[in-house]
This record gives structure tokens, sequence and C-alpha cells, in this order.
């Protein structure tokens, strides 16, 4: 990370005409929305309401229809079918320069004949802005994004993540209604990433802009966003906050892809599941019989000789810092993760017991 990419302190609202004329967001809705390329239906009946100022992630692997969807919004894709809304009007129809969108992709796009000033200022000039207010708006979004110190420089002068800074202030000059962002930090160092990830939020939270935000890293995701939409199939498994897809999964599909969960063996019955010998409160349904359990590895944990679990082997253990996460092998063949002190040190091979914290999980039938 270079020191132009240091994190820089936003400027006061009194300072920014940006700030100054934040408004409220703008409400997005879908409805019902259908996206078929030929005889391949890739949205099946999407519906999502974003509320005014909301930050919402589509969060889901590749092809599962999050970027499709982001494309229909902006108007870049014609629906098949359904509704658009933005502000309660149905702009389905309506081509994308007339509905008044930032859009910020991967790919960065900027010009390299054009300086980081006239490359923000574009959008304005297109629009009929005068050269001196142009420029005004320009340098205000690029103190916005912390770099108005390098207006009078070329794309090639940048790093990566001042580019992609620069792609952030051209999409926010033009002050649209709504933000939306395509996988915008995957080109990125980890580093850099992190720390313009929470730029975006810091900058999102004081615009008060409507944000979507398209992403396929679960932790981008989680961090950020007010609330996440996973996708799967074209289809929405579940809408809700961080906190409420991490804790409470709706769906087995949901419990696999946000966070880190092993899937270990257990016996259901009337409410609540049997794993090594400890009855766990069962979250949502799942018929009786055998079942697999998903456990977060927080939730797993050394045991002694005496207490209820299982036997393991460690198959190997990883320092994160405050904790360690270890993976163990059950005498059945399971993998589990376990999540402890980092002062419990354990050994390759060693043999180990493990229980589980009584707290409710998800189950879904063998086979």
């Amino acid at each position: 990370m270079t020191i132009a990419d240091a994190p820089r302190s936003l400027p006061r609202t009194s300072d920014n005409a940006l700030l100054a004329e934040a408004g409220e967001g703008t409400r997005v809705q879908f409805r019902g929305v259908v996206k078929d390329y030929g005889a391949t239906r890739v949205l099946h009946g999407v519906d999502l309401d974003i509320a005014p100022g909301e930050f919402v992630s589509l969060l889901g692997p590749s092809g599962c229809g999050k970027t499709t969807a982001l494309r229909v919004l902006a108007g870049l894709e014609r629906a098949t079918g359904g509704e658009v809304l933005l502000g309660g009007r149905d702009v389905s129809a309506v081509p994308t320069n007339k509905r008044d969108i930032g859009m910020v992709f991967q790919s960065y796009s900027l010009f390299p004949h054009l300086r980081v000033l006239d490359n923000t200022a574009f959008g304005l000039r297109r629009r009929g802005v005068g050269r001196a207010d142009a420029a005004r708006r320009a340098r205000d979004a690029l103190e916005l994004v912390g770099l108005g110190h390098l207006a009078d420089r070329f794309v090639h002068q940048l790093s990566g993540g001042q580019q992609q800074r620069v792609a952030l202030a051209r999409a926010l000059v033009t002050e649209p209604r709504v933000l939306l962002l395509d996988e915008p930090l995957s080109a990125l160092d980890a580093k850099v990433r992190v720390q313009l990830r929470d730029e975006i939020r810091r900058i999102q939270l004081r615009l008060g802009i409507t944000t979507v935000f398209v992403t396929h890293d679960q932790e981008e995701a989680l961090a950020v966003s007010d609330r996440i939409a996973v996708m799967a199939a074209g289809r929405i498994e579940q809408v809700g906050s961080p906190e409420d897809l991490y804790l409470r999964p709706a769906t087995a599909g949901v419990a696999a892809f946000v966070g880190i969960s092993s899937v270990v063996p257990g016996i259901v019955s009337g409410g609540t599941v049997e794993v090594w010998g400890m009855d766990l409160p069962l979250q949502g349904e799942a018929p009786d019989g055998h079942g697999e359990v998903f456990l977060r590895p927080e939730n797993v944990r050394l045991v002694g000789a005496g207490e209820p679990g299982v036997d393991a082997t460690v198959q190997e253990s990883t320092f994160l810092g405050s904790y360690r996460r270890t993976l163990v092998r059950t005498a059945d063949g399971t993998l589990v993760r376990v999540q402890h002190a980092a002062g419990e040190r354990v050994e390759f091979e060693e043999a180990v017991r493990i229980g589980v914290v009584p707290s409710p999980v998800l189950a879904r039938p063998v086979g």
C-alpha cells in the first residue's frame, strides 16, 4: 500500500457540495423480475425491496444471477418479465442514461489520456455542465474519496486502489439517486481491498445514497451491508442483516455459503437434534431421523475426557492471532473445524476430544 493509499479524513459537510446536498436516498424495488437468455432462465422471479439510503449486497457464487440482477437494475439488460422501480416509478423501459444511476465496475474503465480531474468530470461534461462547474464538482468528489491532491495526475501514475477511487468519484460526481457496485474490489490486493471497502461504506453513510453491491466475497458483504440478499441459481434464498444470515440461516445453502460450517451427522427428533451425545435446539424445521447438522467453528470446542463429545485426531491447526482454528477428523471420517484459544496448542495427529456449544443449529435430511 502506498502512502497515497493511506486513509484520509473525509471533509466536513460544509466543505463539500456533495455532502452538503446529500439526500435521503431512493427506494429500489424488484418485482417478480425474470431474465432469460434464449431458452436459459437466469433470474427466476426476483423480489427485493431496498429502503432509501440502504446498503444492500447481492451475495452468491459465480453464475447465481447477482450481476445479471444488477445489470437489469442499471438498464444494461432488459428484463424478460417483472418490474424494476426507482422511487416508486417503473423504469423497466427507461434507458440507462435516464435512470440517474452511478455505477462502478470491477475494471476501472478510466481514460488513460485524461488526467484524474478530467476522468472524474467526464460524466458531468457529457451532461452539458460547464467546464468550470464540472471541475469544481469533480474536485469535491475527489476530496470525498481522498484523492484531491492527485487531480492533475494521469491514470498510469496511480496505484490500483487509487484508480478504483477515481472510478468511485466519477460515479458519485453526478449525484446519482442510486450507486451500483459490481465486484469493485476483486482486482485489488487484500490490504487495499479492506481499506477501500471500509471507505466506500463511510462515504455511503455520509451521502445517504442507496447502494447495491455485488460480491461473491462473504466477508465483504458481512462487513459493510445493512442487509444481504443471498442468491443461488437465479433466486434469492434469504434476505437479512449480516447477523441474521450468520446466526439464523434459513436454508442449508445459506448456512453453507455464509461463514464457515462443518457438516456433521446427527439425529433429529421433536425439535431437537442429537450431536455427539448432546441435544441441541433445532433452528427451523427438519424431519425426524438421521440428518446433517451445520456447526460453526466457534460453537465447537476442545473438551476433557469425561465430557460429552467425540474423539478426534488433529489434521491441522492455524494460528490466527487472537485464536486458533483447528481441523480434526472423527473416527467416522467427518472433518470438523474447531475455534479455540491461541494458547491451546495442539499438534498434528494428536488425539483430542471435541464437544459442541448448546446453541441452535440448522439440519437437513441425509441425502
